[in-house]
This record gives structure tokens, C-alpha cells and sequence, in this order.
């Protein structure tokens, strides 16, 4: 998928372009050869036809002047105290790696094809930096072509992608959208083979989080609360009406949307851990309602498919799924006018393994389901009486005590962003304790009882009111012995 080049960096490239260079003074002070100088001015503000007949016509000779030869240091590295040289040569090298499509598959030949260039990404700190900008542009297309040419990772290839992705994200995390682009679509570049996808999981601290901090931020939510994901409903609200989406463009959105859909290729791999750690479900599926352009429905979709399609995946993330209300705002979509058939094709396959899903859950799944997804939510059963009566112990017995732990889990958590989870929880310890009261040595063996007693004093109405209500429950039977 071919992609506009980003606008920040493409004005950079044009201003230097423009900017005459005394080629002379460089080589009367052997910053470069005469040799040098001649292959510059044979492609230097030539018609691009020209450029690519004059470089094809001798490849090593362009291969040497930017990589280096067996005598010969690469123009880079000869001109290392010349700023203006080194943007310029960053900037014709990206040039003719556009314009003569051979030439990358040349530099790779060489016995080490990123050696002037590794350096130039840590040329400076600062972000704004022109030289690891224009480094990071020609490197992208140099390793991208090389999981082109041969999906088989190599040691080089593999060290070069992860410098190169720590540079990008030292862009991406920046406050400016220009840079964050210009990242997100290099990543887009590189992220075409499963030993590229993985080395970029491995590296997810760095990588995946800043974007998905992004996303958030259009969605209008914070990484430890999403209260406001949760809260939304099924109807679907543009981003104009939802007053969401902040600073960030809908091209940066579209372009890291597509960055994860890439990485969603490697599901099994990434499935679960973009759940636990990003809550990626709830955030989707938010971004669904508030972006009903069909480009972006399109990417959206197709990531929760990529997703949910592995079956190791399923027992964890169709009940991440449901808790999102994922269902119901895919009847919602299918109730509008969508014309791509790829958009059409993953609705229904998502609708149909929901459908299938859900149609077998009881209540006592549901409830099991949202206690293993971790977030709590005042859902029909934690205030059904009916319900805790029959299924108290079963909440004990079930998978050795799987859901009391998971609780202790819970309650474990600051949650400072999201007390109601707190709430919900000290909630059902009381119901546990209430319907259950043989069972509550286990509750205590788990550290749940001194956790509950700690929460009486919380800064939150609702948590101390319910923390209160469940220590009323324990000493009620405490005082029965």
C-alpha cells in the first residue's frame, strides 16, 4: 500500500534540494574526491530519466560513492565535518533510490550495506535534528527493500531494524503530528515480514506503546482509565459530535491504524498482550463509533478479525470482545450503507463468530468473562440477588478458585483513574461473603479481607460505601462463630 510521503519531511527534502552547495571547496579540502564530484554532478538536477540511465549504467560506481569501496570511504563518512554535504547527499541518495529501482538491491550487496548510516541515527538527541530524519527515510527504503528481496532475516538486517525503529520512536513519541507521521509511515515500510513484526513486538515498550498512545488520545481516554471506552454504548458518534480526537489529524490516524493492522498479521503472537496491556478492545471499538469513514472502519475491523482469528486467542479475547459491547455496535454497522466488499466480508466474519460466542455464554460466563478481562462495570449480575445465591460457590469451585484469585487481582490495583472497578469488586466480595460464608478463609488466605478493610478509608464515595458494606458482611459472620 503506497503512501503519500509525509509533508514535514518532503519540505525538508525540497529545502535542500535547493540550496547551493560549493562542491569545489569540498574537494579542495578533500572533504570528497574529484571522482566523487563527477558521479554528484552526473544525477545533481537532471531530469529523472537521465538520473536513472546515468546511475544504471554504472551501479557499482553509485554503490561505492554511498557506501564506500575496499579503498574508499563512503561520501558520508568523508564528509562527516560538512553538514551541508551530508544533508545533501542523504537527501540525492533517497533520490535515487526512488527514481532507479535497481539500486537498492546493488547497496545490498555491499558487505555491509547500513554502515554509514547506523551512526547518523544517533547524530543528535533532538528530534527536530535534519540528518537522523534524513538518515531514518533512506534507511526505511533500504530495509524495506531488503525483506522484499528476501524475507529470510539476516543478523545485519535485523540490528539495523531495531536502531532504526528506537530512532522512529523517539519521533513518534514527540508532541509534533509532522514527526509522529513521519515515523508511522516508515513503520509501514518496515513492517512487511513476520521477523520485521516480531522484532517490533519484541521492542513493544518502545514501539507499539506510543502508538497506541495516539489512539487514546483521539478516543478521548487515558492508558489506565477507560471509563469513557466502556461508557459509550453501541451508537455510533462522529468525532465532531463526540468532541474527540484532539490534536491528532485524521491522516496520522489512518496511518497508525495502519501500522497495527500490519502488526495484527502476527495475532497469535500479539493478540493477547495488546488486550492486557493496551485494552485494545474497548478502545477499537470506541474508535469505531467515533470514525464512520469507511477507510478507517475498514482498518478497524480487519485488526479485531486478525485478532480473534487464532484459537488460542478466543478464550481470552471473544470475552474482551463482548465486555466492549463489540455485538452491538457491529449490528449497528450493519444497518449502514458500506460498499467495500473486504469491509463487508470481515463484518460478517466478526459477526459470526461473536454470534456464535455469545449465544453459548450463560450469565455465569458473562459474569466469569468480566471478571477475567479485569474490568469491572455495575453489569446486571453484581446487584442480582438471585444470581449470587446460585452461583457463590460455583465462583469459588470453578477452575481451582480461578475468579476469587483474579479478584484479589483486582482489588490488588490502584485503579486511581477508574474507581468504580473498586466499587464493583468490593461488591461482589460482599455478595461471596454474604452467599458463601464457609468459603471466606479462602477470600483471607488471598489477602482480600485487609485489602476491602484498607478501602474503607479511600479517597472514593462508592469504594469506601461498598468496601463499608462487605467488612459489615465479614464481621456479621465472624461474630455468628
Amino acid at each position: 500500500m503506497s503512501l503519500d510521503p509525509p509533508t514535514y519531511l518532503n519540505s525538508l527534502q525540497n529545502n535542500i534540494r535547493a540550496r547551493p552547495i560549493p562542491w569545489d571547496g569540498a574537494v579542495r579540502t578533500g572533504t570528497i574526491t574529484e571522482n566523487d564530484l563527477k558521479k554528484i554532478k552526473a544525477v545533481d538536477k537532471v531530469r529523472k530519466e537521465q538520473r536513472r540511465q546515468t546511475v544504471e549504467a554504472d551501479l557499482e560506481a553509485y554503490q561505492t560513492l554511498i557506501l564506500g569501496g575496499e579503498r574508499s570511504k563512503s561520501v558520508l563518512e568523508s564528509a562527516a565535518k560538512r553538514v551541508d554535504v551530508i544533508h545533501y547527499m542523504l537527501v540525492l541518495t533517497g533520490d535515487l533510490l526512488n527514481d532507479v529501482p535497481g539500486l537498492a538491491k546493488v547497496l545490498l550487496q555491499h558487505p555491509d550495506p547500513y554502515k554509514p548510516f547506523i551512526p547518523l541515527l544517533s547524530h543528535s538527541t533532538n528530534t527536530e535534528d535534519t540528518i537522523p530524519l534524513l538518515t531514518s527515510s533512506v534507511l526505511a527504503s533500504i530495509l524495506s527493500t531488503a525483506q522484499l528481496q528476501s524475507p529470510k532475516s539476516s543478523p545485519k538486517t535485523d540490528e539495523a531494524l531495531k536502531k532504526l525503529y528506537n530512532y522512529l520512536s523517539t519521533l513518534t513519541k514527540s508532541q509534533e503530528s509532522g514527526l509522529q507521521d513521519i515515523a508511522v509511515q516508515e513503520y509501514s515500510a518496515l513492517l512487511r515480514t513476520q521477523k520485521a513484526r516480531e522484532i517490533f513486538w519484541d521492542q513493544r515498550e518502545e514501539t507499539v506503546n506510543p502508538l497506541l498512545d495516539i489512539l487514546r488520545a483521539v478516543a478521548g481516554a487515558g492508558k489506565d482509565s477507560d471509563s469513557t471506552l466502556w461508557s459509550s454504548g453501541s451508537s455510533i458518534r462522529p468525532a465532531s459530535e463526540a468532541g474527540h480526537s484532539g490534536a491528532v489529524g485524521l491522516q496520522l490516524l489512518y496511518h497508525v491504524l495502519l501500522a497495527v493492522w500490519q502488526l495484527s498479521f502476527e495475532g497469535a503472537l500479539v493478540g493477547k498482550g495488546l488486550e492486557q496491556e493496551q485494552v485494545i478492545f474497548p478502545l477499537y471499538t470506541q474508535l469505531l463509533r467515533l470514525f464512520p469513514q469507511e477507510k478507517t472502519t475498514r482498518l478497524l475491523l480487519a485488526t479485531l478479525l486478525n485478532l480473534l482469528s487464532p484459537s488460542a486467542n478466543r478464550a481470552t479475547l471473544l470475552p474482551a470482545a463482548t465486555a466492549a459491547h463489540l455485538p452491538a455496535l457491529l449490528a449497528n454497522l450493519k444497518g449502514r450503507h458500506l460498499t467495500d466488499s473486504d469491509l463487508l466480508e470481515d463484518l460478517q466474519s466478526l459477526t459470526d463468530m461473536l454470534g456464535e460466542y455469545t449465544s453459548s455464554q450463560t450469565t455465569f460466563d458473562e459474569y466469569a468473562s468480566e471478571v477475567l478481562n479485569g474490568r469491572l462495570r455495575w453489569s446486571p449480575p453484581h446487584r442480582d440477588s438471585t444470581f449470587w445465591q446460585e452461583n457463590s460457590r460455583k465462583i469459588f469451585d470453578d477452575n481451582q478458585g480461578e475468579l476469587p484469585k483474579k479478584l484479589a487481582e483486582i482489588l490488588a490495583k490502584a485503579w486511581e483513574d477508574d474507581k468504580q472497578v473498586l466499587a464493583v469488586a468490593c461488591n461482589d466480595v460482599g455478595w461471596l461473603v454474604k452467599e458463601a460464608p464457609e468459603k471466606r478463609v479462602q477470600l483471607e488466605k488471598l489477602g482480600i479481607k485487609g485489602r476491602v478493610m484498607e478501602l474503607m478509608t479511600d479517597a472514593d464515595e462508592s469504594v469506601r460505601w461498598e468496601s463499608l458494606r462487605t467488612v459489615g458482611e465479614w464481621l456479621r459472620y465472624s461474630f455468628g462463630d
